[in-house]
């Protein structure tokens, strides 16, 4: 297996190459090198080497992938925001709208209407199985599922903890790429954690998916299939609890969302579309996350979706931000907030501020105070992670006393904040700690 590109990709073009970005989609500044010790009482010092104007720089990262939409060695389809050293996905209907699948279907010889059909057993009742989709030709099924329901996924290995209401799953995707997903079930609900990119490129060094580096980009049915197939899971019953059905998806697992822009987007379609079109879930149940992408940010507020944007803040100050979140490099603090908060005026949603604490980096009680200053009076709510422990990391959880303070400081400015209920920490599946190691324990 090739090791995975540590480079940083734009917003939908795969991965990063040396040409830069269209005018409407920069990208993100280049990872940083080794840091100093972040988040100490006084501010942090910026890290890196500098150029003749002073500016901070960073190491361009090895092993950057070929420029997507290039030829590829004979006999390989690139399609476009892949990159060449690896197959693309094979194609499926949930890549497609439903005159795409129509279109598809009519290029097969087959009537259009066996697309609605396909969908229908796909999205409805939850099966690939040709078997069971007796209301198609028998001598057509085999071909129709071929062409249309190509496997994607492969499950490799379950994790579950909390009595077996939270599974994590590996999964191998068909060019060996490995990714996860979390279900998670509470009461009264059923959260699907997915995968937006196979590793994340975004490099922020309390994350365990940030630091193994980014693969690629996840096609929109491998994102769907993620959500689809703990729907399966729940239908039949294999989650403690019983028969149930997939209510929320978060795209807070593996990736940068928003460095996927258009698959993300024609998922989040795919999910909330209704039946045959799509799974039929309420767009007001769907949350995207970003470190904070600022122009694809502003394209998400003119889509015209009702989602939950989650903004992983981390640091209400630049000098530490810088650190924690190496895209602050490019986009600062108040470009992420502005972006969030024409957002929040564009949808009438409110936003949520991630912010993970970590001990004696960012949880001292004037980084609260700091966080209250800027989210006073907004559309906003504030979601606290204790951070959860990673391989080699040196940061850990804040202890509960100064947690109690944060959370007192951001009350006392009139801020809406709650402190996540982590699961999967012990399986490894809770925020920052998927990581995708293949089912033999290397990096996928």
């Amino acid at each position: 297996m090739e090791p995975p590109v540590t480079a940083l990709p734009w917003p939908d073009r795969g991965v990063r190459t040396d040409r830069p970005g269209p005018a409407d989609q920069p990208g993100p500044a280049a990872p940083p090198g080794p840091a100093g010790q972040p988040g100490q009482a006084t501010r942090p010092r910026t890290v890196g080497p500098t150029d003749q104007a002073g500016r901070t720089t960073r190491p361009r990262p090895s092993g950057q992938a070929g420029r997507t939409g290039q030829p590829g060695p004979p006999g390989l389809t690139v399609r476009p925001g892949f990159s060449a050293r690896r197959p693309a996905p094979p194609r499926h209907l949930a890549d497609l709208d439903p005159a795409g699948r129509r279109a598809a279907a009519a290029e097969l010889g087959q009537p259009q209407f066996r697309a609605d059909q396909l969908s229908r057993h796909y999205f409805g009742r939850l099966t690939e199985d040709p078997a069971q989709m007796t209301d198609l030709p028998a001598a057509s099924r085999a071909e129709l599922v071929k062409a249309l329901l190509p496997g994607l996924l492969t499950a490799q290995r379950e994790q579950q903890a909390d009595q077996g209401t939270t599974v994590k799953t590996l999964w191998r995707a068909a060019d060996g790429a490995y990714l996860e997903s979390v279900l998670m079930r509470y009461p009264g609900r059923v959260t699907m954690c997915v995968s937006s990119q196979a590793g994340c490129g975004m490099a922020c060094p309390f994350c365990a998916t940030g630091q193994a580096g980014l693969t690629r980009n996840l096609s929109t049915a491998e994102i769907v299939e993620q959500v689809v197939a703990g729907a399966r899971a729940l239908a039949a019953g294999r989650v403690a609890g019983g028969p149930g059905r997939v209510s929320n998806v978060v795209f807070m697992g593996m990736g940068e969302p928003l460095a996927n822009y258009n698959r993300v987007i024609a998922a989040v379609r795919r999910l909330t579309d209704p039946v045959p079109a799509g799974l039929g879930m309420s767009q007001r149940q769907i949350t995207v996350s970003t470190v904070g992408l600022v122009p694809a940010m502003r394209k998400l507020a003119a889509e015209e979706l009702s989602v939950t944007l989650a903004v992983s803040l981390h640091a209400p100050d630049d000098e530490l931000r810088d650190e924690l979140v190496p895209v602050n490099l490019r986009w600062k603090v108040a470009e992420v907030l502005g972006a969030a908060w024409d957002y929040a005026a564009a949808t009438g949603r409110r936003v949520s501020i991630e912010y993970a604490l970590i001990r004696d980096v960012n949880d001292q009680a004037w980084r609260a105070e700091a966080l209250g200053e800027l989210l006073a009076g907004r559309l906003a709510h504030v979601n606290l992670i204790p951070l959860n422990p990673t391989p080699g990391s040196k940061w850990t959880a804040s202890r509960p006393a100064d947690q109690d303070t944060f959370v007192a400081r951001l009350a006392a400015a009139g801020v809406p904040v709650t402190v996540r209920d982590t699961r999967g920490r012990e399986i490894d599946g809770a925020c920052g700690q998927l990581a995708a190691a293949n089912a033999d324990g290397q990096p996928g």
